[in-house]
């Protein structure tokens, strides 16, 4: 059995990054930057006013000394205007500083007199200029090889011209659920069955990752069959199969796999829940075998699937994990176990708190959650000590 650290350090050296590809950039939005881009222009590309107001020369330019008002500068074209001794230019936000001005004074701060004002205080130099280049500069990095393109960022590639980009590949993933006692939403379970759900869960988690199910089947618990479909979903990037891992009568995941020549690289990882988890590969597909206890199925996607997905499209290391968030802690809890335990719960202002029943099959807890706490084998935490949560929703 192997940790889970070691795990996903396996898994990330071996899944493959897809082909880059250019898109637009709302398209982009999301993905992860395949290349480092740097400024080409400069933000602002020149000095311009931060007001509206009057630009004029600081140092000529005291409170109540009379201005003329020779000119006026908008926003959106250049006139070249150029400030004389004893004179202001009317300006707007946004538009460039004049030649031989070094300060703008705000309108509110002037008394207009036809075609004079007069200063209510004095003007610093630089005050209410926005200089060429203050925001960014030329040759500025200003995304960063893997990394994830936000709104924001949209804003500063537009600001630069860009019309596209160079964005990681997206994968396509195959999702299939096992077992016999489980009938679709669309059936009606007979005495000992149950609705089958883990495939939804995973095509929902599969989507918010950022990559795309092309496949969801189910298949019973029957050797062939099962191979069958197998070998459909191992035509795709990657195959995420739910049930059917562990070493029961019933579980023939794994020797399915391996008689379609399937590489099997690791098999049982030291968590709970989680432990009957596989990982290997077939060509240039990516296989995951997930539990099939729902909340087991869940732990192991965020934990490994979700971090393959991301490193296969270009995402950076940062990228990668979840992001983390210290708390206080509002009960004891104790990890009796010999494995790593998977709290799920609640994050507020007022802390973690564990939440529902916390044993593999209990999805309403699960629902309820948006965080896990990792308890350490044999650890007993304490209420009111500040803990590590891990966040997904």
């Amino acid at each position: 059995m192997i940790s889970e650290e070691d795990a996903l350090a396996a898994i990330l050296k071996k899944v493959r990054l897809l082909p880059s590809c250019s898109t637009s950039l709302l398209g982009a939005l999301d993905r992860f930057s395949a290349r480092d881009i740097f400024a080409r222009l400069p933000l602002p590309p020149f000095d311009n006013s931060a007001m509206d107001g009057y630009a004029l020369a600081a140092e000529s330019s005291s409170a109540g000394r009379r201005l003329r008002v020779n000119s006026e500068q908008g926003a959106g074209e250049d006139r070249n205007l150029a400030l004389k001794q004893g004179e202001a230019i009317r300006i707007f936000t946004g538009a460039p500083i004049p030649a031989g001005a070094d300060a703008v004074i705000m309108q509110e701060d002037v008394e207009r007199l036809g075609d004079e004002i007069i200063p209510r205080a004095n003007a610093e130099p630089g005050e209410f200029i926005r200089q060429k280049g203050s925001d960014l500069a030329e040759g500025q990095k200003i995304v960063g090889l893997g990394e994830r393109i936000r709104p924001q960022t949209l804003g500063v590639l537009a600001s630069q011209g860009l019309a596209e980009m160079e964005v990681g590949g997206v994968p396509g993933v195959a999702i299939i659920s096992t077992g016999n006692e489980l009938v679709p939403l669309s059936g009606s379970p007979k005495r000992g069955q149950i609705y089958e759900s883990n495939s939804i869960m995973l095509q929902a988690l599969t989507r918010k990752a950022g990559a795309e199910v092309v496949l969801v089947e189910h298949c019973a618990d029957d050797p062939e069959a099962l191979k069958r479909t197998l070998q459909r979903g191992m035509r795709n990037d990657v195959l995420i199969v739910s049930g059917g891992m562990s070493v029961g009568d019933h579980d023939f995941v794994k020797p399915g796999l391996s008689s379609l020549g399937a590489a099997i690289d690791l098999w049982r990882v030291a968590i709970k829940p989680g432990k009957p988890f596989l990982f290997g590969g077939a060509g240039n597909c990516s296989i995951f075998g997930l539990p099939g206890n729902p909340v087991s199925a869940f732990v192991t996607f965020l934990k490994f699937v979700r971090p393959a997905l991301l490193k296969m499209m270009f995402a950076g290391g940062d990228e990668l994990l979840l992001p983390k968030v210290v708390c206080p802690l509002a009960c004891d809890v104790e990890n009796d176990g010999d494995r790593p335990h998977y709290l799920r719960g609640d994050l507020r202002a007022s802390g973690f708190t564990p939440i529902g029943r916390q044993e593999s099959h209990a999805l309403y807890g699960l629902s309820r959650s948006n965080a896990l706490l990792r308890v350490e084998a044999g650890a007993k935490l304490r209420a009111g000590e500040n803990v590590v949560a891990e966040v997904w929703a």
